[in-house]
């Protein structure tokens, strides 16, 4: 028999995190391995606020792939995915590079999702990578510069669309910046403009109510506007138009208001909602025994609530875990198990020192939430890497 071949599409968290649990448990020569990824980098996304406002050094978020494989039993290729070929069992790379496999793990990540809404994808930026967090914070600077030459209200004016995870750790890292960026530009704070506009009749919908009011009550004081219950109907060159009709000019305007799946799921013709494929138990595409979808890119059910899990690290990290036992077990004659989230807690940060959080029933508020922000943050590099990466990376 040939030597079963598994490929993984994407080195987020749930593609590398299945690669990095199959590579201790497999022995060598028992399958072919090969982790497909655009960069030769995998990029913390949850912390990607902090070097779009320009808090942390991009380079602190990410790590090179290859430090982190065992490449005599995983093959790495740095190449975008243009097309998954499910009945061919071939993938086939931007660089006309094809690839097979008897297994494929789809973990391609996500995309921006505008709702359609005009002008967003021409007009906003999105905190999605290291290339455009670094295209941001260069941004925002350069406006700041810009100011103390032309004195326009809409270079100090910053738009963060949507109020969900990224859009309020974000507020919190950009609130911080900007007293830094006034005294090196020399302007005044109160010129500043910071808005939140979220369609939703709240922040961070579906927290605890009490948590998000501390949340918006933290963010009020550092010079955030809310704008709730408020849809963005229109992004132009020259700002937002909001859904009363409302104008406000900026020459920044960052969304967060949400993603879908990778595009290139659906052109492949599996069936998907925004983009996700719904899984089964055992993280399978419908139909397909040999294909499994994780991170973004699927979409699971919570039975007891009958409504989908957020698309979280934790949650794709734990997905990995379990694919990769799963795998070996299919190769192996084993039993597969289903896949069941163990949810930790959910922490928010509000900056420096500050930050919301739910860990079990307790309720965790400023200090301790942010303390418990960066034991979730140093945990995750932990399972990654192990405890040279944490070393390495850890939030102190």
């Amino acid at each position: 028999m040939s030597t079963p071949k598994i490929l993984i599409l994407g080195a987020g968290y749930g593609g590398l995190m299945t690669a990095v649990r199959l590579q201790k448990q497999m022995n060598y020569n028992e399958v072919e391995m090969t982790l497909v990824n655009k960069h030769d980098y995998h990029y913390f996304t949850t912390w990607l606020h902090e070097p779009a406002a320009g808090t942390t050094d991009p380079d602190k978020c990410r790590v090179e792939i290859q430090t982190l494989l065992d490449t005599n039993k995983i093959k790495f290729v740095k190449g975008s995915v243009s097309e998954i070929k499910r009945e061919e069992k071939k993938v086939l790379l931007e660089s006309g590079e094809e690839l097979t496999y008897d297994y494929l793990v789809v973990a391609l990540g996500s995309e921006p999702e505008t709702f359609g809404i005009q002008g967003l994808k021409e007009y906003a930026f999105s905190i999605r990578s290291i290339n455009s967090v670094r295209e941001i914070r260069e941004h925002i600077e350069y406006n700041f510069a810009k100011y103390k030459m032309e004195h326009r209200p809409e270079q100090l004016t910053f738009i963060v669309g949507g109020a969900g995870f990224t859009g309020i750790e974000f507020l919190g890292e950009l609130t911080d910046r900007i007293p830094e960026l006034c005294e090196e530009f020399d302007v005044d704070r109160s010129l500043v403009k910071v808005y939140n506009i979220e369609a939703a009749p709240t922040v961070l919908p579906g927290f605890d109510q009490e948590l998000v009011d501390y949340a918006m009550e933290v963010l009020t004081r550092k010079g955030v506007t809310f704008k709730i219950n408020t849809p963005i109907k229109e992004c132009t060159p020259d700002g937002v138009v909001l859904g009363d009709g409302e104008e406000i000019k900026s020459n920044t305007v960052i969304w967060t208001g949400g993603v879908r799946g990778n595009s290139v799921i659906e052109k492949a013709g599996f069936e998907t909602m925004r983009g996700r494929v719904k899984v089964d138990e055992f993280l399978r595409a419908p139909g397909h025994e040999d294909v499994f979808v994780i991170g973004d890119s699927a979409l699971l059910i919570n039975n007891e609530t009958n409504r989908p899990y957020p698309p979280t690290a934790q949650i794709a990290i734990q997905e990995g875990d379990t694919l990769a036992s799963n795998l070996i077990a299919l190769i192996r004659g084993g039993q597969m198990k289903a896949f069941v989230p163990s949810l930790k807690g959910t922490v928010a940060s509000l900056g420096k020192g500050e930050a919301i959080g739910l860990v079990g029933d307790k309720k965790l508020f400023g200090g301790s939430a942010a303390f418990m922000k960066k034991v979730i943050d140093n945990r995750s590099l932990f399972l990654i890497g192990g405890l040279s990466l944490m070393m390495k990376k850890a939030k102190l």
